[in-house]
C-alpha cells in the first residue's frame, strides 16, 4: 500500500487533476460567456408578441430544461454521426466542442427563464412613465428595466453558476478529461497506475475550492448591487 503514497506517485497523480481541472474551467468559463447572452436573446423570444416565435422558443426551453443535461450531452455529440448529418472534430478538442455547445445551450434556457422573470418583474408603471418622458423603448430596456433586472436576478443566476460548477463532471459521460474523469481513471490503470481510490475523493476538494471562490466573488457582486434595494 505505501507505493500508492509515494512522492513520484503523488506528483504523478497531482499533475493529471489539474490537467483535468483546466479542462473544467475552460468548460466553465466559455459556457458563462457563451449562455449568459444567448439567455437573454431567448427569454426576449419568450416575451415576443409573435405568438408563434413565443411558443416555440417556450417549446424549446420547456424540452431543454425538462430533460437531463447528460442525455442532451450524449445526443448532440453520437447522433449527428449515427445519422451522418456531420461529424465532430476528432479527439479532445471534438468532445470539447460538443460539450460546450450542449452546456451552453442548456443553461442558456435556464438563464433565459430567470431573464424573463426579471424583465416582468419590473414595474410597468416604471415603463410607461417612461414613455410619458418621451424616452424610447431601447433607451427604456437600458436605462430603467435592465439595471433593475440586474439586482432581481443575481441570486438566482448565482445559483445556477454554482450548479454548473458541479455540472461540468458530466462531461465525462462523452470521455472528456476533466478532473473527475482523471481522478477516476487511476483506479483503472492510467500512467500505469492502478487500484488508486483517493485521487477520485481528492477532486472534492477541486470542487470545494472552486466553488467557493465563486460564492464569494458572487456575493460580492450581490452586495455591490444593493443600491436598487
Amino acid at each position: 500500500m505505501l507505493e500508492f503514497f509515494t512522492s513520484s506517485t503523488f506528483q504523478t497523480v497531482i499533475s493529471a487533476l489539474n490537467s483535468g481541472f483546466l479542462k473544467t474551467l475552460q468548460l466553465f468559463f466559455i459556457t458563462l460567456v457563451g449562455a449568459l447572452p444567448l439567455g437573454l436573446i431567448i427569454s426576449f423570444g419568450s416575451m415576443s408578441r409573435f405568438a408563434p416565435l413565443r411558443w416555440v422558443t417556450r417549446t424549446v426551453v420547456w424540452v431543454i430544461r425538462g430533460t437531463p443535461l447528460v442525455l442532451q450531452i450524449i445526443a448532440l455529440f453520437y447522433v449527428p454521426g449515427i445519422q451522418k448529418w456531420f461529424n465532430w472534430p476528432s479527439g479532445e478538442s471534438g468532445r470539447m466542442l460538443a460539450v460546450c455547445v450542449a452546456f451552453i445551450i442548456n443553461y442558456a434556457c435556464y438563464f433565459s427563464e430567470i431573464y424573463r422573470g426579471g424583465i416582468q418583474g419590473v414595474p410597468k408603471g416604471q415603463q410607461e412613465a417612461g414613455l410619458v418622458l418621451g424616452m424610447t423603448r431601447r433607451q427604456i430596456f437600458f436605462h430603467v428595466t435592465l439595471l433593475q433586472m440586474i439586482k432581481r436576478i443575481v441570486p438566482p443566476i448565482s445559483n445556477e453558476i454554482i450548479t454548473l460548477v458541479k455540472d461540468t463532471s458530466l462531461a465525462r459521460v462523452i470521455a472528456l478529461q476533466e478532473v473527475i474523469w482523471m481522478g477516476e481513471s487511476f483506479m483503472k490503470g492510467n500512467s500505469g497506475i492502478a487500484g488508486l481510490t483517493w485521487p477520485l475523493f481528492f477532486t472534492a476538494v477541486y470542487y470545494l475550492i472552486f466553488s467557493g471562490i465563486v460564492t464569494v466573488l458572487l456575493g460580492k457582486l450581490e452586495r455591490k448591487l444593493s443600491f436598487f434595494q
